[in-house]
C-alpha cells in the first residue's frame, strides 16, 4: 500500500520524435499546397494566353473585314509635280501593299470620317517572318488624296498610263494588324474579264474588284490555337468612281 502511494502519476505531453514528425507532415502539406496552387495558375495562365490570342486572331479578321467592306469609291487628283492632273480612282493594289478609302477607322470604328488605309507587310522582328501594318489618315477630298499621287506613267503589267503612287512610309504611328506570319499576300478579283472572273496581284484600274483576298499563314503554326487564315472579302460597291451619278443612272437605265 505504501509503494503504491508514493509512485507518481507519468507526466503527460510529446516526446521530441512526435514534435518533428508532426512539423515535417505539416510542411509536406504546405509544400504539397503551394505546389498545386502553382500549377492552377500556371494553367489559368495558359489558358489566358490562348484565349487572348484567339480573340486577337477574330479581332483582327472582323477588322480587315470592316474596312475592306467600307470601301469607297472616290477620286483623287494626281497631282505630280505639284501641278494639277487628272482625276483617278483611288484604289491602289499590290502583292505586299494596297491603299484605299474606307467608311472604317480604327481609332473610330464605323462612325468617324472617310479615311486613307494604307496596308503593307514588312518584315517582322529580327527579320522572322512578315507582319501586317497598317497606317490611317483623314480622306480629306480628291486633292488630299492627291498629293499621295506623283503624277502618271506606264503601268508595268499592262502598259498602260496608270497614276504612279508614293511608297507607303512605315512610321511610329503605324499599327501591327497581324505580327509573326511565314507569309502574307494581296489579290484583287477582275469581274470583268469574262467568261470567268479571275485573281491580279495588281490593280491599277479605273474601276474597282469586286473582292480582295487576303492570304496569311503563322510563321509557327499551333494547333491548340486559332491561326491566321486566308480572308476573301467581297467589295459591293458597284458605282464606278470617275463616272458622275447621273450619268451612270443612265447607263444603267
Amino acid at each position: 500500500m505504501t509503494a503504491r502511494r508514493n509512485k507518481k502519476p507519468a507526466a503527460a505531453g510529446v516526446t521530441l520524435m512526435e514534435l518533428l514528425v508532426a512539423v515535417l507532415l505539416l510542411s509536406l502539406l504546405s509544400v504539397g499546397m503551394v505546389i498545386t496552387m502553382r500549377i492552377a495558375l500556371s494553367a489559368m495562365n495558359k489558358t489566358d494566353s490562348k484565349l487572348m490570342a484567339n480573340r486577337r486572331v477574330l479581332s483582327v479578321e472582323r477588322i480587315l473585314n470592316e474596312e475592306i467592306s467600307g470601301i469607297i469609291p472616290v477620286t483623287a487628283d494626281c497631282t505630280g509635280g505639284g501641278q494639277r492632273g487628272p482625276k483617278v480612282t483611288f484604289f491602289h493594289g499590290e502583292v505586299q501593299s494596297m491603299r484605299l478609302a474606307s467608311t472604317y477607322s480604327l481609332h473610330e470604328g464605323a462612325r468617324g470620317m472617310p479615311m486613307i488605309l494604307e496596308f503593307q507587310v514588312i518584315p517582322g522582328e529580327d527579320n522572322q517572318g512578315v507582319r501586317l501594318v497598317v497606317n490611317e489618315q483623314w480622306y480629306t477630298g480628291p486633292r488630299g488624296a492627291g498629293a499621295l499621287c506623283v503624277g502618271m506613267g506606264a503601268d508595268p503589267v499592262s502598259g498602260r498610263p496608270s497614276p504612279i503612287f508614293v511608297p507607303i512610309q512605315i512610321g511610329a504611328n503605324s499599327f501591327v494588324m497581324s505580327d509573326r506570319l511565314a507569309y502574307c499576300r494581296f489579290s484583287f478579283r477582275d469581274s470583268r474579264t469574262r467568261p470567268q472572273p479571275f485573281w491580279v496581284d495588281h490593280w491599277v484600274a479605273a474601276a474597282l474588284p469586286d473582292a480582295v483576298r487576303i492570304d496569311l499563314a503563322p510563321l509557327a503554326p499551333d494547333s491548340g490555337r486559332l491561326q491566321p487564315v486566308t480572308l476573301t472579302i467581297p467589295v459591293r460597291v458597284t458605282r464606278l468612281p470617275l463616272v458622275d451619278y447621273q450619268e451612270e443612272l443612265a447607263i444603267g437605265r
